[in-house]
């Protein structure tokens, strides 16, 4: 069965992963991806039985059934049989023949719907324990992707590195292997911001806007909200959305008067002959 095949692939899987696994993967986070895994797999063995169990009692219930058609099939041709040999007796024999006839027809449709109907829920059975089987593999397929991931720090760190070194392709990859691989850390959103310092160096303002704002939306307290801000505000001033750039800037100087960021918008404002704070006169 493909579902007894999809169990042991995984199972094949797991053990394949920890035997490739990197020294330095061997960790408090390894045993617990370890643990997840065996539980995954546990889970999988529980869920084939429960459903090889109920299969037994759907095909049984299909074969009664089957049955139960057949031998009803088998009287009506026996009857139809009857009355052809009887057709020279009398109007009512002929009448209660046919009416036997009717109620055995009526009965062998009951079944069929009723077989239908099982086999309709055999079916979506099949359906789900198959979805179920290919989630549980999604899911382990990308615990055993985190596993094989370099550590946080060293993956982060060698995107810095390869940022300053302009390797910008090479820190492009790594920068978002890192978001792939832990999204939800404070270090995602520094990720974010590079990635936008990037597209901004080959004057591609308008995905470096996108990186930025991702920085501002999904990581408002973290290191990099105001040179965000500040970028993002020059990205859409490049762009051609003048006003848009402008409100970024001004915001900038309203949020943190006191940072580098605020001088280099007002100095970019003065360049504009734009006021900074919105306000005529200024």
């Amino acid at each position: 069965m493909k579902l007894r095949r999809c169990c042991t692939l995984l199972a094949l899987l797991g053990t394949l992963s920890l035997a490739t696994m990197p020294a330095w993967g061997v960790s408090k986070e390894m045993v617990q991806l370890q643990t997840q895994v065996q539980q995954l797999q546990e889970q999988m063995t529980a869920m084939q039985r429960s459903f090889d169990e109920r299969m037994g009692v759907m095909n049984n219930l299909v074969e009664r059934d089957t049955d139960a058609v057949n031998k009803v099939a088998a009287a009506v041709s026996a009857l139809q049989s009857t009355l052809q040999k009887q057709q020279g007796d009398s109007a009512s024999h002929v009448d209660q023949l046919s009416g036997q006839i009717q109620s055995l027809n009526d009965s062998l449709d009951e079944l069929k719907a009723r077989l239908a109907k099982v086999s309709k829920q055999l079916e979506d059975m099949q359906s789900s324990q198959q979805s179920t089987a290919a989630q549980a593999a999604q899911q382990q397929a990308q615990q055993q992707a985190l596993a094989a991931a370099p550590p946080p720090d060293v993956l982060y760190n060698n995107a810095l590195r390869d940022y300053n070194g302009a390797k910008n392709d090479l820190a492009i990859q790594e920068f978002s292997d890192y978001i792939k691989y832990y999204p939800n850390t404070d270090l995602a959103g520094n990720c974010y911001f590079y990635l936008g310092e990037v597209q901004f160096r080959q004057g591609n303002y308008q995905q470096a806007a996108q990186n930025y704002d991702q920085v501002l939306q999904n990581f408002p307290t973290g290191s990099k909200v105001a040179s965000a801000q500040l970028k993002k505000g020059f990205s859409l001033i490049e762009l051609g959305k003048q006003d848009d750039g402008v409100q970024e800037l001004r915001h900038v100087i309203q949020r943190y008067p006191r940072s580098p960021e605020a001088l280099q918008a007002r100095e970019r404002l003065r360049k504009l002959g734009v006021s900074p704070t919105g306000r005529s006169g200024e």
